[in-house]
């Protein structure tokens, strides 16, 4: 089941994806449950906004395909290597990413991205799926230039905009299946890599990180990139595709 959040006619609602049009829900999912209203809305008069703004955090993992790590000259992680985005990092599908002023590289990283459903503390691998609502898209967008510089990440990976979500949440997605992140710069691949590659499984990193700070309903989770990152300027769009996920696409301004 595909989850949607959308603006129709001056609210923000959410709806169940089904076929072109969207069948509107009474309310957040996560918290309301799936009754419907009974209203059924066309995908093409509405806006797609975000299908999650978290609560407290987005948890990203650093390096977590070996071939990213070899391709930026880093060794491997012994352990997730856990950084924080904050919420106002997180923006939409369709939404513009505002690179920030003086930074000179903006580097996009597209990453399957896993939606907290309920508290999840101290939590074991063997179960840490079902602490999953469902799946999106994400995209780490990281100025390199201050990564560099600042010796730690915050600025570098939580600058407003830096956070595309979407399109939409799918409760049902396979994660140990055969799915593909597929990353396009104005419609050229620059990333193509499985899911199953990895290093840390999402179980893992749901054990390790609730292990320290308690995971919330709507905290996301970006599990990492394969190799290919590059640069973005403005006027630059950047697709991320993940197999039955979808495609979420933005493109680049100067702010």
């Amino acid at each position: 089941m595909k989850i949607a959040r959308f603006s129709h006619q001056d609210a923000i609602k959410f709806g169940i994806v089904d076929d072109t049009d969207l069948v509107v829900l009474e309310g957040d999912p996560m918290f309301a449950g799936f009754g419907t209203t009974g209203e059924r809305v066309p995908l093409g008069d509405v806006a797609l906004l975000a299908p999650v703004i978290p609560r407290s955090k987005v948890v990203c993992v650093g390096r977590n395909y070996r071939d990213h790590a070899a391709e930026l000259g880093n060794d491997v992680p012994a352990a997730p290597m856990l950084f924080f985005k904050p919420n106002t990092a997180v923006v939409g599908p369709g939404d513009a990413v505002t690179l920030p002023p003086h930074s000179d590289f903006i580097s996009f990283e597209g990453e399957l991205a896993a939606v907290i459903g309920r508290i999840a503390k101290n939590v074991k691998a063997e179960n840490a799926l079902d602490y999953v609502f469902g799946y999106t898209i994400g995209n780490d967008l990281t100025a390199r230039d201050w990564q560099r510089s600042d010796g730690q990440w915050a600025r570098a990976k939580g600058f407003d905009s830096s956070c595309p979500l979407g399109p939409a949440i799918e409760t049902e997605f396979d994660i140990d299946g055969e799915a593909v992140i597929t990353t396009r710069l104005n419609g050229e691949v620059r990333q193509e890599g499985p899911i199953s590659d990895m290093i840390f499984s999402l179980a893992e990193i749901i054990e390790f990180a609730s292990a320290a700070f308690t995971l919330l309903p709507g905290d996301v989770i970006l599990t990492g990139t394969p190799a290919g990152v590059g640069q973005i300027v403005a006027g630059d769009t950047v697709e991320v595709e993940i197999t039955g996920l979808g495609i979420l696409r933005n493109t680049a301004r100067a702010a």
